[in-house]
């Protein structure tokens, strides 16, 4: 049943996490044959440590930084153009659990009437009892979304299927008609933020998005970027934010984006500052200036906040 279906994976400064995402991708049953590796101009020599341990794979070396977005669609037009009847985005640092049949589970759903784009529920690699996202919803609030569960303990309430705004771009499974239909990730939005605006698209274009929660991935989550409130995912977070609102924003939904994520930064300085944290807010308020400003996200963004 995976015979058809592809894998794409990009890379940034992976280092290993390389390895162990190609490793269980063939457990799952998509053979280096069949996974299309984007490398992002990286200087850590994951690359060639993937060439060297996977020569199989179609790899695509980016002469520079290109962001999530491009680089994806790079890796799904060529799967497309080899006879993928479905794609399967994973995060180099996402792996699965042999034996669950996560994969198949996955195709299983995508197979039905309708149904254009799935995804597991995903929990912590390092805390697999804890739930990173059983998919995400939006609320044009914070962030403008929610990732449904964040943080919570895994329980029964994560671990069914059912229809969701988005699922999140670190493991989404799609069906080669979505393409077609709905188009490709904007990689415009360079990372974060593509994965809602791609799954909005895909609901326009009438395809259901849905949670397969029974099945599990494992997430090192913010590999390549950090994590919690890491500034440079923090300023990257808040320029989509404004630009995702730019296209799909009311009166509405950008009063609550102002009530619920611009006047609480005073709020969100004196709770983080006492973490050791204010920095993060620093580059949460200069991202959403730079959004309505009119910038985008480039790799110079994550250059400054590795200099800082």
């Amino acid at each position: 049943m995976t015979q058809g279906t592809w894998a794409v994976v990009v890379n940034w400064n992976g280092g290993d996490a390389n390895l162990r995402a190609l490793a269980s991708l063939d457990q799952e049953g998509i053979g280096a044959e069949r996974i299309v590796f984007v490398d992002n101009a990286s200087e850590d020599g994951s690359r060639e440590r993937v060439a060297a341990a996977f020569p199989g794979v179609r790899l695509v070396a980016n002469e520079r930084n290109e962001g999530y977005g491009h680089a994806t669609n790079r890796g799904i037009v060529l799967a497309l153009e080899a006879g993928a009847e479905a794609v399967f985005c994973v995060n180099n640092d996402v792996t699965f659990v042999a034996g669950e049949g996560t994969l198949e589970r996955l195709l299983g759903v995508l197979g039905r009437e309708g149904v254009g784009v799935v995804g597991p529920r995903v929990v912590y690699a390092r805390e697999p009892g804890r739930i990173w996202a059983a998919g995400g919803r939006m609320t044009y609030r914070q962030n403008l979304t929610d990732l449904i569960g964040h943080r919570a303990p895994d329980a029964p309430a994560f671990q069914r299927e059912h229809a969701v705004d988005y699922v999140p771009g670190c493991t989404m499974l799609v069906r080669r008609e979505v393409f077609e239909t709905a188009g490709m990730l904007d990689g415009d939005y360079f990372a974060y933020h593509e994965d809602v605006e791609f799954c909005l698209k895909v609901r326009e274009a009438g395809f259901a998005v849905r949670l397969v929660g029974d099945v599990r991935a494992l997430h090192d989550a913010h590999h390549s970027t950090g994590g919690g409130y890491n500034p440079a995912r923090k300023y990257m977070m808040a320029v989509n934010t404004v630009w995702f609102l730019r296209r799909h924003g009311t009166p509405l939904r950008w009063a609550s984006f102002l009530l619920f994520d611009v006047l609480s930064l005073p709020f969100a300085w004196l709770l983080r500052s006492a973490k050791g944290e204010a920095a993060g807010v620093r580059a949460k308020a200069r991202g959403t200036l730079d959004g309505l400003r009119g910038r985008r996200v480039t790799a110079e963004s994550l250059r400054r906040f590795a200099r800082a």
